[in-house]
């Protein structure tokens, strides 16, 4: 199975970064991806550098955001993996991947979990922890583990998603440095997630992928700099193999092709 992960950056404003994720979708359509997956809240800056009330109004269009790339994954018969701001009722919102079966159809969605609250990263502010659990969604190219961003850390919602029977793990993400931290910093901090994510690969012999942002980003608060989003972008297989990673700086389609007889393999040894 050969899979697409769009690594972008945020370009100025919603409506031209959809355009720019949908050229990118139908490109790697005609590379053959049958499964694409799409960055954590793709459609958007990643407005958690700050708290503020008036970013709430991104959720505003869950339904027609859902319509949206269901059509997307239908046009171009693709299971999808998206990730959008939910807005569930009046001060109630979640971060959520909303994945699409090839028909257009929802195949199901993951409310992500984990919610840090770190400087730069204030998404307690916005998300409340998901209510749904750790649960594989089914579709036409396998059982999929949706995970999201600070869910990566956690080696139990890996070891759930596998137990339950996902047969990937998908990790839409945004994580970058500050630009006043040192080379040496920088380079910590990225060894630290790509190492976490191996590690889910090889402990529970499943392949894994991780889909993050590249570009930086000011904090629209005034209050800190900004973020400069890492990309490397990546997946591994069974054995924690490195497979594919973009760059840091990129913007990117990276290609992959999964195995499931290969997990099967890894798994039976």
């Amino acid at each position: 199975m050969k899979i697409a992960l769009i690594q972008q950056k945020y370009h100025h404003d919603k409506e031209t970064t959809r355009q720019i994720t949908v050229q990118q979708i139908a490109k790697a359509t005609q590379h053959n991806a049958q499964l694409i997956v799409l960055q954590e809240l793709h459609q958007t800056q990643y407005f958690c550098q700050s708290e503020d009330t008036k970013f709430f109004a991104y959720a505003n269009n869950f339904e027609e955001d859902i319509r949206f790339w269901g059509k997307v994954a239908k046009d171009n018969n693709i299971v999808l993996v998206t990730s959008l701001f939910e807005k569930r009722a009046a001060g109630l919102y979640h971060n959520t991947a909303v994945v699409f079966e090839k028909d257009g159809s929802l195949a199901g969605k993951y409310r992500k979990m984990h919610i840090p609250d770190d400087p730069g990263f204030y998404e307690k502010f916005y998300f409340t922890p998901g209510d749904l659990g750790f649960e594989p969604i089914q579709t036409s190219v396998g059982k999929l583990g949706i995970l999201i961003c600070w869910d990566q850390w956690y080696p139990e919602a890996a070891r759930i998603m596998t137990l339950k029977g996902a047969e990937l793990l998908i990790y839409p993400t945004a994580i970058g440095y500050f630009d006043e931290d040192s080379k040496e910093e920088k380079a910590r901090q990225l060894d630290a997630w790509i190492t976490i994510q191996r590690s889910h690969a090889i402990a529970n012999a499943i392949p894994v992928l991780s889909c993050n942002r590249v570009g930086f980003e000011s904090d629209s608060s005034g209050v800190l700099k900004g973020t400069r989003f890492w990309g490397n972008s990546f997946v591994c297989g069974t054995q924690g193999e490195m497979l594919v990673q973009a760059k840091d700086t990129e913007e990117t389609i990276l290609y992959a092709h999964i195995e499931h007889e290969r997990t099967k393999e890894v798994r039976d040894i």
